[in-house]
């Protein structure tokens, strides 16, 4: 029996907060299916399972705030099953053998005692010839049938019945988690109605809560001279929840920044790139690429950020343990900044070896969940390095705190066209200005500045992304 407990979803994660549960017990479940959903201090995340087996029992209530590694379900491992094949001897026939023991006789069967037909009952098979026929062309099985007639007899109306029930389509079980069926029950809430968000289209207990309708106030007329109350007045208690969940954010950012602060060493390092070319080749791609395919300059810029850190790995990994673990692959941190304050940095995985237009839509589609809460738990906890591109908010440098355990962290600023000089003339050029922030107990200043030599080469070089 192995345990499914609270996972760790970012170093600044000391407790989570269980919402749903999307399986219920005695599911089969596969590695890597989201099984629950877990509230933290700064977003609603899906977690998934780290086997394959069957959900044995459920041991916390959904609602309920337990701390990191705390058992929340219980899992029986499926043990796979091979059949063993034996290699034939050759020359001779397998012979079975002889049993160690003698075989006991079998004992005679039982034989069966016929009871008496109840009328009204089923397996009581009085019925007219009409009836019977009619049972037989319609493949209805007439010991199925509750008889309406004297005695118990079953009727041509009976079989009618029988036949117009069983070519009545049936409606399509909606497919909804435990939770969610338990409140859409408890609010007269109709799941069939209920647009489901979660994994094939399920519906989820947020889908239900936004589908109920809302508490109906009853209709008392104002006394005369009373002055009415105005909606906005009961407004300051129902947002009470968003500001608790807003201060709460804020209150993890400030201390793992400062705990970034205090306990990471960083150095500093930055360089202006010249990205006409860049610019160029991106005019000319989304010129040709129908809508769908056209590219964002981030998409450059973290494509180039993902190549120089396979080609400098030394930043590309965690401090753990007084030593540099290096990662497994680069899983780009994003950082993106939410609509109701706050930010998170969710990981494009292997953002190295995707295309161009995959990392493109890879992109917006991690922004989008993230900004609704619908992150994996994959996706906030395994970042190897991280890029924060503050461009489109008219930003031109940006030096970034580290994300622990990781060691490094690039930073992109706006791009803007500024005079320069290129083979001793003197012009325009669009440029953007990249920085890096690394911690100096794994690595120095001149592997940084390989790094940021590495992102100014390939995107003066696009065709290489």
């Amino acid at each position: 029996m192995a345990e499914f407990t609270m996972p760790s979803l970012g170093a600044d994660m000391d407790e989570g907060t269980l919402l749903e549960w999307l399986v219920g017990r005695g599911d089969l479940v596969h590695k890597g299916d989201p099984v629950a959903v877990v509230e933290t201090a700064k977003s609603t995340i899906e977690v998934e399972c780290f086997a394959t087996g069957t959900m044995t029992e459920l041991l916390v209530e959904p609602g309920t705030t337990v701390p990191v590694g705390t058992p929340l379900a219980l899992i029986e491992p499926t043990e796979e099953r091979r059949p063993v094949r034996r290699a034939p001897t050759k020359g001779k026939p397998t012979v079975p053998s002889a049993p160690t023991e003698p075989l006991p006789s079998p004992e005679p069967a039982p034989v069966p005692v016929s009871a008496p037909s109840v009328a009204g009952q089923p397996g009581h098979l009085e019925a007219g010839p009409l009836a019977r026929h009619l049972a037989e062309h319609s493949g209805v099985d007439l010991e199925t049938l509750h008889g309406s007639g004297p005695g118990g007899r079953v009727t041509r109306t009976d079989v009618e019945a029988a036949v117009a029930a069983q070519a009545a389509p049936r409606p399509p079980r909606v497919r909804a988690s435990p939770l969610a069926r338990r409140l859409a029950a408890e609010l007269g809430v109709d799941l069939a109605t209920v647009t489901g968000t979660g994994k094939k289209s399920a519906v989820r207990a947020a889908d239900v809560r936004q589908a109920a309708p809302g508490p109906a106030a009853p209709a008392s007329p104002t006394p005369p001279g009373a002055t009415p109350v105005r909606p906005s007045a009961q407004r300051p208690s129902a947002a009470r929840p968003s500001e608790d969940r807003a201060a709460a954010m804020r209150r993890a950012i400030a201390g793992l920044m400062t705990r970034a602060n205090r306990d990471i060493p960083h150095y500093y390092l930055s360089t202006t790139v010249d990205m006409a070319a860049a610019m160029d080749w991106l005019h000319e791609h989304n010129r040709r690429s129908p809508v769908g395919e056209r590219l964002l300059p981030a998409a450059l810029l973290l494509k180039a950020a993902a190549l120089a850190a396979r080609e400098v790995p030394e930043l590309n990994g965690f401090w753990t343990d007084d030593q540099f673990t290096a990662g497994e692959g680069v899983h780009l941190g994003v950082a993106v900044s939410l609509r109701g304050g706050g930010l998170v940095a969710p990981a494009l995985h292997h953002a190295d070896a995707l295309a161009l237009p995959q990392l493109m839509n890879s992109l917006k589609d991690l922004v989008t969940r993230a900004r609704a809460g619908r992150l994996r738990g994959s996706e906030v906890s395994d970042a190897t390095i991280t890029v924060t591109n503050l461009g489109d908010q008219g930003v031109e440098t940006v030096f970034g705190v580290i994300y622990p355990p990781q060691v490094a962290l690039v930073g992109f600023g706006r791009v803007v066209d500024r005079p320069c000089a290129v083979d001793g003339l003197l012009g325009v050029r669009p440029v953007v200005t990249a920085t890096l922030s690394a911690d100096h107990r794994a690595t120095d200043g001149a592997v940084g500045a390989r790094c940021l030599t590495a992102v100014s080469r390939l995107l003066q070089n696009p065709e290489q992304l």
